[in-house]
């Protein structure tokens, strides 16, 4: 066990109720196993007061401070991110058009003694969020900007329907709004092999509420999720007060770099290694996003 990290992890984490400072104890085990079973049954799981209370003003308020760094720029996008000539017919979900107002800042606008900044590199929390998706190790993104980020959705605004490239995601929220920013999401709504076009439809067009699982998420508490299958959405936050969530990006495998397109439509540019790695990009399957 890394010293420096069960350091971290125990001024950071509240470990009275996630032992990560004991990874082979029977808390952890117990824990790891709950976990496992609510992402088996459901695509999603929650740790709620991950972060200790005493910490969370410090998270908020860190975050607050890197917030206006954020590259915002509001697009009209669809639920895969395709682009409008690739769509094949007009009733193909992809021809619903959505507003995304969600921003994101960069990990290189984000110190390394930021609270989110040192649970993302900290070997006890990758630990842990690997055993917890029933992965060997993860892998900290090579990319520069988008392994570790912070999405701001402001009043207003949203994060509309999507599904992420990865098959899994890891967040937690720095920042609640006043009113809305509610996480709603499709449990395994596509497969790998099937995608499902008519609940995607459905949902987009308002008549699939019986698909959508909503979330209260409060700040502090750790949300893992497989956003790869599961079509989820920010909806439109409400107040004064934007929504604040850090995004922890990790990969079963090292050197993962973000497309050139991608990156630039998130973060507004590119760095070289980005170019480097264009045509590279590893799919663990066919679908559309």
């Amino acid at each position: 066990m890394s010293t420096s990290g069960a350091r971290v992890v125990g001024r950071v984490v509240d470990t009275a109720r996630y032992p990560l400072a004991a990874p082979t104890g029977a808390d952890w085990k117990y824990v790891v196993s709950r976990t496992r079973r609510e992402l088996h049954n459901t695509g999603c799981s929650v740790l709620p007061g991950f972060i200790r209370p005493s910490r969370c003003e410090e998270l908020q308020q860190e975050c607050a401070t890197i917030a206006p760094a954020a590259y915002y720029e509001v697009e009209t996008v669809n639920a895969y991110n395709i682009a409008p000539d690739a769509i094949l017919h007009e009733d193909h979900p992809a021809s619903v058009a959505m507003r995304r107002g969600n921003a994101f800042v960069a990990r290189d606008r984000i110190p390394e003694d930021f609270i989110i900044h040192r649970l993302y590199t900290d070997e006890l929390f990758q630990r842990f969020i690997a055993d917890c998706f029933g992965l060997g190790r993860l892998h900290e993104l090579a990319d520069p900007l988008a392994g570790l980020c912070l999405n701001v959705v402001m009043p207003g605004m949203e994060h509309p329907w999507h599904f992420d490239t990865n098959e899994f995601a890891v967040s937690l929220l720095t920042r609640e709004p006043r009113a809305g920013g509610v996480f709603e999401y499709c449990p395994d709504i596509r497969s790998a092999q099937a995608e499902n076009f008519d609940d995607v439809r459905a949902v987009l067009a308002g008549r699939g509420g019986h698909l959508i699982r909503r979330l209260s998420l409060r700040p502090g508490d750790l949300q893992l999720f497989k956003g790869r299958y599961s079509m989820h959405r920010v909806s439109s936050v409400h107040g004064d007060t934007a929504r604040h969530s850090a995004i922890f990006a990790y990969s079963e495998r090292p050197g993962v770099v973000g497309s050139v397109t991608r990156t630039r439509q998130l973060f507004g540019r590119v760095l070289p290694q980005h170019l480097a790695a264009e045509g590279n990009v590893v799919r663990v399957d066919r679908l559309l996003d």
